[in-house]
């Protein structure tokens, strides 16, 4: 059964991931379009979190998942997307300014990757490549076509989630908002809006997929490229990404879905397996290892449709 044989409410939300998650992302856009007969521009709603807020700015402003595909092959492509990869940040941060970026974190009971985000340095990458792609996608309303793209982003003195777009957010600008929740903490320096200090998203949630639990949805589907299903282990610093951050993400982003679910609402989830994160390995900024990921991601999250997920 596809989408077009009954009418579902369906939300789509991505996770971040930097440059590798973002081309494993985009793989599984394609096997969930092909698979549910569904463009995801049609989502009732569209979540983002850094990566995945960059992805979700990219549809919620109208380019098409054959574009993202394009951008990722080197091919033609929507015209806001030329060039966009190109200018995306490296392997390595610049080197942060001294000093930590939140400290007062540590005083508010959060969970400890959150709180340790707070002792990361003030950093001094430049987001301006965001600006030009949040700036291309801008409609007259200053936001993207699509009303309902959230953009979920973290306070930085406060550790509370805020997703941009939403009702009852903050107001900010697209570009802001874009920059707010890519903001890596010492990699980017933290985002201004409204008086407070935003960061990546992904400093509290991988994708924050239970935000969209008051829109009382039929389906979400959920695509999170730094969480996996079960634990998957790892050697040297692909150990340590798998014990400070994956298993984190991963049990949060069991929860929220058990959320969901638990309000009858249809999970699909999609996430890295360990052949994928054999092919990405332990930095997920290292773009030589893009087309790589991309290649192989596009039969690896098929696979995950086609031996997991009712379409």
């Amino acid at each position: 059964m596809t989408s077009s044989d009954i009418q579902l409410s369906r939300g789509l939300v991505i996770g971040c991931g930097g440059t590798l998650g973002a081309a494993w992302t985009v793989a599984a856009l394609v096997a969930v379009s092909d698979a549910l007969g569904w463009d995801p521009r049609d989502a009732d709603v569209l979540v983002g979190t850094s990566a995945g807020a960059e992805l979700v700015t990219m549809l919620g402003g109208g380019a098409g998942v054959d574009e993202l595909l394009a951008m990722q092959l080197g091919g033609p492509t929507h015209p806001a997307l030329d060039g966009h990869l190109a200018a995306a940040p490296g392997r390595f941060p610049p080197l942060p300014r001294p000093g930590l970026g939140s400290p007062g974190l540590l005083r508010r009971g959060l969970p400890p990757v959150t709180a340790a985000s707070g002792l990361l340095p003030r950093g001094r990458g430049d987001a301006a490549w965001l600006d030009r792609l949040a700036q291309r996608f801008a409609c007259d309303s200053g936001w993207v076509r699509h009303p309902a793209t959230w953009l979920v982003s973290m306070d930085y003195d406060t550790g509370e989630r805020v997703a941009f777009g939403s009702p009852g957010a903050p107001t900010a600008t697209l570009p802001e908002a874009l920059r707010a929740s890519w903001a890596i903490p010492g990699w980017y320096p933290p985002v201004p809006i409204g008086g407070r200090r935003f960061v990546d998203g992904g400093a509290v949630s991988t994708a924050s997929a239970d935000l969209v639990l008051p829109l009382a949805l039929d389906e979400v589907v959920v695509l999170a490229p730094m969480a996996s299903t079960g634990r998957i282990t790892g050697r040297g610093a692909a150990r340590i990404e798998r014990l400070m951050l994956r298993n984190w993400m991963s049990s949060g982003l069991d929860a929220e879905i058990a959320t969901l679910e638990a309000a009858g609402t249809r999970v699909i989830r999609l996430d890295a397996t360990a052949e994928d994160l054999a092919v990405m390995g332990p930095n997920f900024m290292d773009g030589r290892r893009r087309l790589a990921t991309l290649e192989h991601s596009l039969v690896t999250t098929r696979a995950q449709l086609a031996n997991g997920v009712r379409a």
